[in-house]
């Protein structure tokens, strides 16, 4: 349990460093009734509330257990090298495909069983999201690839 809380500080701190750094993002973007510092400051936000969270929940179960535990990080180096990719490749490949792979990678990592559901929340939150925040909200995202279209 101790992992669980350096990494609940850690992620609060990437948190706050998020929210901080939307601040000073340009508060409109040219054609865009969104601007780019939105999404930053929600995810900022959000990871602050879970880091919150993870840090009391671990603080609750570390009363009754003085075991040591085994850290498997197999599939923290998975997921971190999503990450990247996902960062490397927004761009180039668009929002919508890139957030459905990264999405079903992270699922499969974690829980390798339910495909189709890994398939189903990675494509309906992709593309639910790219219409929600380029259609309803107006603002701009990395649309698809040029090969593509």
């Amino acid at each position: 349990m101790k992992f669980d809380r350096i990494a609940a500080v850690l992620f609060l701190a990437v948190g706050v460093l998020f929210v901080i750094g939307s601040r000073q993002l340009g508060s409109s973007s040219y054609g865009s009734e969104v601007g780019p510092d939105i999404f930053p400051m929600f995810l900022g936000i959000i990871l602050v509330l879970l880091s919150v969270r993870l840090f009391i929940e671990t603080l609750r179960s570390d009363s009754g257990s003085k075991e040591k535990e085994k850290i498997d990080y197999k599939p923290f180096l998975i997921i971190f090298a999503a990450t990247l990719v996902y960062i490397l490749t927004l761009e180039t490949i668009g929002y919508v495909i890139t957030t459905f792979l990264f999405l079903f990678i992270c699922f499969q990592t974690m829980e390798r069983t339910k495909l189709f559901a890994s398939l189903l929340i990675s494509a309906c939150f992709s593309g639910l999201v790219y219409y929600v925040y380029v259609d309803v909200l107006k603002g701009t995202l990395p649309g698809w690839p040029i090969w593509f279209s």
